[in-house]
């Protein structure tokens, strides 16, 4: 039999309840606005097409879009090109997640190093990394591993940075304790530094599968024969614009799912902890 206790602390106050009932209302609205927004562009965007107010063969039209996704989905040539980007995204997301983790925390257990490397890490930052791609080329030749080295290098430099920064900022009350309790350096890392900052390793995912996905895009411009960045660049080279926009749609699908898992996972870890 339960106790009064765990009765009394599952019940819900009408304050609560109308707090609730007003926050999914709030939900359904914005997505039921998302929803129609999307369907509003897209039914202008087909009306202007076929009333002849755009030129189809520039702006291809929903119609259009759909029809050319169906031809590759019978000829199965849109699984080979989603297949290769996917993998290519996935393999630069996990590599640049291990490698800022590692450097991050490398750069916060030794201060000389941080202090030695940052500047660099900071130009290498800021430096237009399209500008690496034709070097890129030259050193690994035209293929998966040079695509793959362009969506690390989009990416990992900027969450190296942002890690670093935020372990920086990690309580100073609690390092203090750790260390006058005669705690070292690596406790503090493996008790305070990394346990508090998930939530930041998670948000800085969300921001690198974007930027992997970039990453892989600027590489298979230039070095690929395959996939969806390939698909985009070869279909404005023959003015095949229904080929560009629809490899441009399903991009922006992928980065929504990418997006939607990492912030599953966020959520799931703001809910449990």
């Amino acid at each position: 039999m339960d106790s009064p206790f765990a009765k009394t602390t599952t019940q819900i106050s009408p304050q609560q309840k109308q707090f609730l009932l007003a926050h999914h209302k709030h939900h359904h609205f914005v997505s039921l606005t998302r929803l129609l927004l999307l369907l509003l562009f897209l039914g202008i965007w087909e009306l202007s097409a076929r009333m002849d107010w755009i030129d189809t063969f520039f702006f291809s039209s929903p119609s259009g879009i759909v029809q050319y996704l169906y031809k590759m989905f019978v000829d199965h040539s849109i699984f080979q090109h989603i297949g290769i980007t996917l993998f290519e995204t996935i393999l630069s997301f996990l590599l640049v997640t291990v490698f800022s983790l590692v450097l991050a925390t490398l750069l916060w257990y030794k201060n000389s190093l941080s202090e030695i490397l940052e500047p660099y890490l900071v130009i290498l930052n800021a430096l237009p990394k399209s500008a690496l791609a034709p070097l890129l080329i030259v050193w690994l030749g035209t293929g998966t591993n040079t695509i793959i080295v362009a969506g690390i290098s989009v990416a990992i430099f900027g969450s190296i940075i942002s890690l670093y920064t935020g372990f920086c900022q990690a309580d100073p009350e609690t390092l203090k304790l750790i260390y006058t309790l005669g705690g070292s350096r690596k406790d503090a890392l493996c008790k305070v530094i990394l346990p508090s900052s998930i939530p930041l390793i998670l948000s800085n995912m969300k921001v690198n599968i974007g930027l992997s996905l970039v990453g892989v895009i600027i590489g298979e411009f230039l070095a690929a024969r395959r996939g969806l960045g390939y698909l985009i660049i070869y279909g404005s080279q023959v003015f095949q614009l229904n080929m560009v926009i629809t490899s441009i749609l399903i991009l922006c699908g992928i980065a929504m799912i990418f997006y939607k898992l990492i912030q599953s996972a966020e959520h799931y870890y703001h809910k449990k902890y």
